[in-house]
């Protein structure tokens, strides 16, 4: 009972304050958001910057943190539903979670706690992700011909068999090996 409280708080929070979202400063000209999951069964956004500051680049460098631009939690190190931008949303910087230069640069990154290989995502993950959807679409006018799962950029299983990605998306690749790049 306690969780379901939290939570509906969280979404009451973040639907009667101006957006948590809003930017301070001038956004990217963002073009696509890509979907993910983190493929483990629980996690934060704090738990998954610490693995991804121990990653490094095809060059040895190590990467700035967390990949990410939005984490949306499962109840297993957030609140399930929770929608939490990272620093790389706030200070407007290009994500490391596409393997395509284009999606990374233009793209915003959105990771779902959750091995969607092995079970769905929460019907409170997916409120989250249509808030944070509609937000960002209205913002940047980005179609959903312009959401793309992490599989269809790259040769990955991510978001997982159990996530209902043709719901949010209408992204399909050009049939060649670069990506589908739809024109402005």
């Amino acid at each position: 009972m306690e969780r379901s409280v939290r939570q509906d708080a969280a979404s009451a929070k973040e639907s009667t304050t101006s957006s948590p979202w809003t930017l301070k400063i001038e956004p990217r000209g963002w073009k696509y958001v890509v979907i993910h999951h983190s493929a483990t069964e629980a996690g934060s956004v704090e738990a998954i910057h610490r693995v991804h500051s121990q990653r490094r680049d095809n060059e040895g460098k190590p990467w700035r943190g967390i990949g990410y631009h939005f984490v949306i939690g499962n109840g297993h190190g957030m609140l399930d539903g929770e929608v939490a931008p990272t620093f790389r949303w706030h200070e407007q910087i290009e994500g490391a979670h596409a393997g395509h230069p284009l999606f990374n640069e233009f793209g915003i990154g959105i990771c779902l706690i959750g091995n969607f290989e092995e079970t769905p995502p929460t019907p409170a993950q997916l409120r989250g992700l249509e808030r944070l959807l509609k937000f960002l679409q209205q913002e940047f006018r980005i179609s959903r011909d312009r959401v793309a799962g992490h599989g269809q950029i790259k040769s990955t299983e991510c978001p997982g068999t159990h996530f209902p990605l043709e719901k949010y998306s209408r992204y399909r690749d050009s049939g060649k090996n670069e990506p589908h790049a739809p024109q402005p």
